[in-house]
């Protein structure tokens, strides 16, 4: 890349990293994932590095944030609160030890004790305490300059509003508290839903429920948000000194604040890679989010030696966890079809790199969760994963749709099958009747042969796999024409195997009507259901011909499942694989006499 080009370049990233940091910082409403942002400015950064004479005093390298809203009375932190460098991985952190070591002068042999902590998601906040009383509240803004939020800063109740001075730690005179405000998994989760509700727009994640929480002009609706805030450091203070940022961190846990769980001090930086090793283990397992870990030089006065960049210290640097929310864009939505007929909607995206993983699906649940987000095939979007989780779309982007989206409707039919779908009343989910359905084979035929139902001994998991996969099975009525030397040439199996497997085919042919009934896995029909139709029909034929009136007078049975019954029933291909099952000899007993006896 020539001086030219480079400097366009620079141009658009510039205009793009502002753009998103307005929308970030002012708007509280991305509409990129925080690892396309930090793509974006580590590309300026290397650019800028390549062409120092390009950097300009109003480039985004040059300062942390975005302006402050006008909202609120602007008020300056004492000290810059500055960003810091990242690091993506473990090579990285190994550099950033090595760089400090020669900044110091020191071997590569030697071991410097770091500072390990979790990486909050949230809204960074000072907090400025005189002769132990808080006096105001300022959030980070662009590092110099923030917002007066002191009267919401006092609804949140692990914020102490007078410093407690417990263990001989004295309280200074002034002391600039720095910390964390963010919302548990729970509580985002619980806001989120009464949004749902009122038919407001969602929070895309915690941190941006936490910071346009706190960013409220009225204090009751921060008050009712619920939310914490952990302590992490100090800006400006008198009157005291500390040796180290343990020694810190140690001071605000006496003084009443929360203070980062799972902090550790590191002997070395190999101490360091195992603490984030298990940092990441346990992540999934915290109350609210991290997306990462600070490490930071512990010995304040190596701090001191090592000094500041322009928007960060070279003492410190943000390890990031691997993503788990990215932006990508909906190619197509389809329909997928569960082992037991249920009718899922799944977004096909563009792949991108996730938690770790590359996705290139998401789960889009119902049609009912389609059109509450307004989920549209060619929408940009937020995909999460966390853990083993599904990946899922948490929001669409609708500043970058272009008019040629399309609005998904789900299909009037089974589109494996082909068979009409239904969508039972008061339920969000459209099901595929048919049992016979290729998509649900497999576990209709564990079901059939249970020992509950069919009881058919020797037909497993793994054996039914094999036949279904061989095409020896198609429908539940080939379990009745399956053929000795088929079975015995199977995986495993044998002449004596396939021997003992036709002869417990044969013995389920003759089981009692609830029992047959049951392994036919009508909705709703579990074993108690299909004793009750046993003793009121005396076979299949009146069964068949039932209606959902004649089903209600049955004690027992309710609306949902005498349409479930009716509906099974009216499908001709169950109908079609009922009469193969008979005509093979199968022949459930009636317990309608036994019951009148």
């Amino acid at each position: 890349m020539n001086e030219k080009e480079a400097a366009e370049r620079i141009k658009q990233l510039r205009e793009e990293i502002n753009y998103h940091n307005y929308r970030y910082y002012v708007l509280n409403d991305p509409v990129i994932s925080d690892a396309e942002y930090d793509r974006l400015f580590r590309e300026l950064v290397s650019l800028e590095e390549k062409f120092p004479h390009l950097v300009t005093p109003d480039s985004p390298t040059q300062r942390v944030g975005a302006q402050p809203l006008d909202e609120f009375k602007k008020a300056r932190h004492r000290e810059p609160m500055l960003s810091l460098d990242d690091a993506f991985n473990h090579e990285e952190v190994m550099e950033f030890d090595r760089r400090i070591k020669r900044q110091l002068g020191l071997s590569e042999n030697a071991d410097i004790e770091y500072t390990v902590e979790p990486k909050f998601d949230g809204a960074s906040i000072e907090l400025v305490y005189e002769k132990g009383v808080l006096q105001i509240a300022i959030t980070r803004g662009d590092g110099i300059e923030g917002e007066d939020v002191t009267p919401n800063a006092r609804t949140i109740r692990s914020i102490p509003l007078r410093l407690l001075h417990q263990d001989n730690v004295p309280v200074p005179p002034r002391v600039d508290v720095r910390g964390e405000i963010i919302m548990t998994k729970e509580e985002f989760a619980r806001v989120n839903l009464e949004k749902e509700e009122r038919g407001e727009p969602l929070f895309a994640n915690p941190r941006n429920a936490a910071a346009g929480s706190l960013r409220q002009l009225d204090p009751r609706v921060t008050a009712s948000r619920r939310l914490d805030m952990f302590a992490w450091g100090v800006g400006y203070f008198e009157g005291i000194k500390f040796k180290s940022h343990s020694e810190i961190i140690e001071h605000l846990n006496r003084w009443g604040f929360k203070i980062p769980p799972l902090f550790r001090v590191a002997s070395n930086i190999h101490e360091v890679l195992e603490h984030l090793r298990y940092l990441e283990d346990q992540r999934h397992a915290l109350e609210f989010e991290i997306d990462g870990a600070v490490i930071k030089v512990n010995d304040l006065e190596l701090q001191r030696r090592l000094g500041w960049k322009t928007r960060s210290p070279r003492w410190a640097v943000a390890y990031k966890f691997p993503p788990e929310q990215a932006t990508t864009r909906i190619k197509d939505i389809i329909v997928s079809v569960g082992r037991l007929g249920t009718l899922t909607p799944v977004a096909i995206l563009e792949p991108v790199e996730v938690g770790g993983v590359t996705v290139s699906r998401a789960t889009l649940h119902n049609i009912d969760e389609v059109r509450r987000k307004d989920v549209r095939v060619g929408d940009y979007v937020f995909v999460h994963r966390a853990g083993d989780v599904i990946p899922e779309i948490v929001k669409v982007i609708p500043e970058k749709r272009t008019g040629k989206e399309k609005i998904f409707e789900m299909p009037g039919e089974c589109p494996v099958c082909n068979s009409k779908v239904y969508r039972p009343e008061g339920e969000v989910a459209y099901y595929c009747p048919n049992i016979s359905c290729p998509a649900q084979i497999k576990e209709r035929i564990y079901h059939f042969a249970s020992r509950g139902a069919m009881n058919i001994e020797g037909l497993g998991k793994k054996l039914v796999d094999q036949l279904v996969d061989k095409g020896l099975i198609r429908e539940i009525a080939d379990i009745y024409y399956l053929k000795k030397p088929d079975i015995a040439a199977l995986e495993r199996m044998g002449e004596k195997s396939a021997e003992n497997l036709m002869r417990a085919i044969e013995r389920s042919k003759k089981v009692p009507l609830s029992r047959f009934l049951y392994a036919l896995g009508i909705r709703h029909v579990g074993e108690y259901i299909a004793k009750l139709l046993a003793r009121y029909f005396k076979d299949i034929e009146e069964l068949k011909k039932a209606k959902e009136e004649e089903l209600l007078e049955i004690e027992g049975i309710g609306p949902e499942v005498a349409q479930s019954i009716v509906r099974f029933f009216s499908n001709e291909e169950n109908l079609r694989s009922i009469e193969r099952m008979f005509a093979a000899g199968v022949s459930p007993q009636s317990e309608k006499a036994i019951a009148e006896g």
